[in-house]
Parts: C-alpha cells; sequence; structure tokens
C-alpha cells in the first residue's frame, strides 16, 4: 500500500487549505492509500537563518518533518496564496526539511524518490492557484521534486466545502479526486 502525506501550508483557524487537506486525505484513502494527515503546527520551527543553523544545528522538528517526507511515497500539499505566492511558513517548512542531512544520505532527500502533488483554496477566483506555481518553482528547482502536473485550486473557498468537509461543487471535487488518483498512480510508479 501507497504512503501517502497530506498537510496544509497554513495552520489559521478554520484555514481553507486545512479542509482541502483533510478532503485529499479522503479521497487518498478512497484510493487504498496509507494516508497521514499532518498539522504544520505540529512542528514550529524557527524562520530559516545559517547563523541559527550554523550555531545550533536544524532544528528537532525540521528532523522529525524530513523523516515523515521519507516514511512516504507520495505527499500532497494545500497551499493558501499570500500575495501570489506561497506562505512563509510552507516556505520555511520546505527550507528547513532541505537542510536536514543524515548521515549517508546525499543532498534533499526528503524530496527525491517521492512524488508530490499541489493544492490551493481561496476565496478569490484564481483559487490560489498562483501560490501553486510559487511552490512548483521551490520543489522542483530548488529542491529538485517530482510535482504532478495535475492540480486543485478551489476558487470561492469560503463557500466551496459543506458543513462535513466535501467540496460541494462536483467539478471542483473532480478536480482533487483526478489530482490524487494520478498522485497514487505515480507514487505507485515510483516504489521499490
Amino acid at each position: 500500500m501507497v504512503r501517502i502525506l497530506v498537510f496544509a501550508g497554513s495552520i489559521r483557524t478554520g484555514s481553507f487549505n486545512a479542509r482541502l487537506a483533510a478532503a485529499a486525505a479522503r479521497e487518498l484513502a478512497l484510493l487504498d492509500a496509507d494516508v497521514s494527515l499532518v498539522s504544520l503546527a505540529d512542528y514550529p520551527m524557527p524562520i530559516y537563518d545559517g547563523d541559527i543553523e550554523a550555531a545550533e544545528g536544524v532544528p528537532e522538528n525540521a528532523l522529525k518533518l524530513k523523516r515523515q517526507f521519507c516514511a512516504h511515497q507520495g505527499i500532497f500539499i494545500a497551499g493558501p496564496e499570500y500575495n501570489a505566492g506561497m506562505t512563509p511558513l510552507l516556505k520555511n517548512a520546505i527550507d528547513w526539511v532541505s537542510r536536514v542531512r543524515e548521515e549517508g544520505e546525499k543532498p534533499l532527500a526528503a524530496y527525491h524518490g517521492r512524488v508530490f502533488a499541489l493544492g490551493s483554496a481561496s476565496p478569490g477566483g484564481y483559487g490560489g492557484f498562483r501560490s501553486q506555481m510559487a511552490a512548483r518553482q521551490v520543489l522542483e528547482l530548488g529542491c529538485g521534486a517530482l510535482v504532478i502536473p495535475e492540480s486543485c485550486a478551489v476558487a470561492a473557498a469560503h463557500q466551496a466545502f459543506d458543513e462535513d468537509g466535501h467540496l460541494k461543487d462536483e467539478r471542483t471535487r473532480a478536480m482533487l479526486v483526478a489530482c490524487c488518483r494520478s498522485l497514487v498512480a505515480t507514487a505507485r510508479s515510483l516504489a521499490p
């Protein structure tokens, strides 16, 4: 069974992207994936600073999150859009995880050998899509990660979910299902 890690790039109470992450986790479970839904709130880290890293090493939570990445064949990230980019919380997590290098590992081990999928939700008409472009650039170009082309952008997110956290619009849900299917299929194809 393929293992998929799911998290949101927001820890705000009532986060639309936390709702999208939960919806993705449900869809992935329906595809027989072993899903781990986590929150970045459980991995607090200081803003990345080379001086902190030189003086203290990487934070324990960066190591824990990196190990979560490595324990899964696929990762779904639901990231909100801040000023046409990704959140500082998500960027910081990616940056710290990129700095973890355990004994015998090549650089960026957490980003290689697994596949990533991106989603976003926003009250605006673009559904946070521009945050996906920024995250894709960092993951692919900066970290050498494989990011599938399928994604899910949920526009008008303030009215997109029902009281049970399901997407109301069938077209948007179909986009999420297609993204999840591609993530699982690609993760399975990469499994040793």
